[in-house]
């Protein structure tokens, strides 16, 4: 903290959830104060953690300005995420509340802008590793919404007053994570089928890595106007990533395989009968890009410019989130 006493406050949308929580809590303990928003009630957890909590979602842009009032900084995480629904519902949430937020936070003053996008605008990968200056590619609505969004924080960089900056992580896990879940369940139940081929690059991110990334975007003098991708050292091909799933729960790891245009035809079939009841598919064909898409990434620039250097390997990074999917009850 530069003036002796004071506490600069940070807006944090998203600190509900995963990533936004984990890097709320981070702040917290560097003595930041965090302000963020919240659209249902609180849990006791969230009302006992020292977040400043403004009431509303990201459609309320009019609570952008209680949000923001007095930042110095802003990190934009949350998003509507990869439920199914119609394109203009995910522009509304991801790239029109981006567009409001760029503004209040210029009202407000802020200096930096921080932005959370994905490595999904890149699509599939066809030179591996992509690099931040690689084509962009969106295949569903979540990931043209992201790309829609980082265009109006790269309108803002040429502007002076405010610092933006732009962070495509890779896909994140550890405590905390849910989304990981069905797959180490799976796994562990020896349920796991692969589709296709097993070639595909994966590339994780753990949360502490990622989250360390996202505060050196914040205070780094040479990360303003630059876009970021955070991820771990290396990606692996995907049986690999599912073999060091399997070794750190100690079972066989899975062989059995099934064509992919079987799969498709399964995917297609649950979303044309679980469309008319409003219900989300069991097996959107959305799930099905991990078997497909090749996601293979360098953090280079990271490294270089910010000095991010990632510290959690995949076995370590798996033996804490089991514990905690554990500790939760949530894997047997």
């Amino acid at each position: 903290m530069n003036e002796i006493g004071y506490q600069p406050i940070i807006a944090v949308t998203g600190a509900t959830g995963f990533v936004g929580g984990a890097l709320a809590r981070q702040l917290l303990q560097m003595g930041y104060r965090v302000r963020s928003m919240c659209r249902r009630p609180l849990t006791e957890a969230e009302r006992e953690s020292g977040i400043e909590w403004i009431e509303g979602s990201l459609t309320d842009t009019d609570r952008f300005d209680a949000l923001l009032r007095d930042a110095r900084y802003c990190f934009h995480i949350a998003a509507m995420f990869r439920t199914e629904g119609p394109r203009k519902a995910f522009m509304q949430v991801n790239r029109d509340a981006t567009r409001a937020l760029l503004e209040a936070s210029r009202r407000a003053g802020v200096e930096r802008f921080i932005y959370c996008s994905s490595i999904g605008v890149h699509g599939n990968v066809a030179d591996a590793p992509a690099d931040e200056n690689a084509p962009f590619d969106p295949r569903d609505p979540y990931q043209e919404s992201k790309l829609r969004a980082e265009d109006l924080c790269r309108d803002e960089m040429g502007r002076p007053g405010m610092s933006v900056v732009i962070v495509r992580p890779c896909s994140t896990y550890g405590p905390g994570d849910t989304r990981m879940l069905k797959l180490f369940r799976l796994v562990q139940r020896r349920r796991f089928l692969f589709v296709g081929r097993q070639t595909p690059n994966f590339h994780p991110v753990y949360i502490d890595d990622l989250v360390a990334g996202y505060i050196l975007t914040m205070v780094h003098p040479d990360a303003p106007s630059g876009t970021f991708i955070l991820g771990d050292r290396a990606f692996l091909p995907l049986r690999d990533y599912v073999r060091a799933v399997a070794t750190a729960l100690d079972v066989p790891p899975p062989k059995a395989a099934i064509p992919y245009s079987l799969a498709l035809m399964a995917a297609r079939l649950c979303e044309a009968l679980y469309a008319p009841l409003g219900l989300q598919p069991p097996l959107p064909r959305r799930r099905l890009t991990i078997f497909r898409h090749n996601r293979a990434f360098s953090i280079a620039r990271a490294q270089t410019v910010l000095g991010y250097q990632p510290l959690i390997n995949l076995e370590e990074g798996f033996r804490r989130t089991i514990t905690w999917y554990r500790q939760q009850g949530m894997l047997a």
